[in-house]
């Protein structure tokens, strides 16, 4: 099977991301703290497509959260599931764009880019 990267962009990314990650976790059996408990072999046939095994039995999902401020992955990791993340996956800026484009494409988001592609 392949590998999947899932990539989360932004607020609305991080938004529908966690959502994401909450319906994947549970159709394989993975708990909120990204322990398995499933009971299909196809679960486990299948686990590696999103996730990374990092000790028998928890999973970790293959994926980064990319925002330009630090509210998001602060909401994003206070939910139940959102525990399961990888903390050096979480890549944030500190002041986000202030709903400005400009802003967020040309000083923001540059900072940023080095960082997210080192944890890819």
């Amino acid at each position: 099977m392949r590998e999947i990267m899932h990539i989360q962009v932004g607020q609305c990314g991080n938004q529908i991301g966690a959502k994401f990650w909450e319906v994947i976790s549970d159709e394989h059996g993975i708990d909120p703290m990204g322990t398995y408990h499933g009971d299909s072999d196809l679960q486990l046939d299948c686990i590696s497509v999103y996730y990374n095994e990092v000790t028998v039995p928890k999973y970790i999902p293959r994926a980064i959260l990319v925002d330009l401020e630090p509210g998001t992955m602060y909401s994003v990791r206070s939910v139940p599931f959102g525990q399961i993340f990888r903390p050096d996956n979480c890549v944030f800026g500190q002041s986000g764009a202030g709903n400005n484009w400009a802003k967020g494409h040309y000083t923001e988001e540059a900072e940023l880019a080095d960082s997210v592609l080192d944890v890819v």
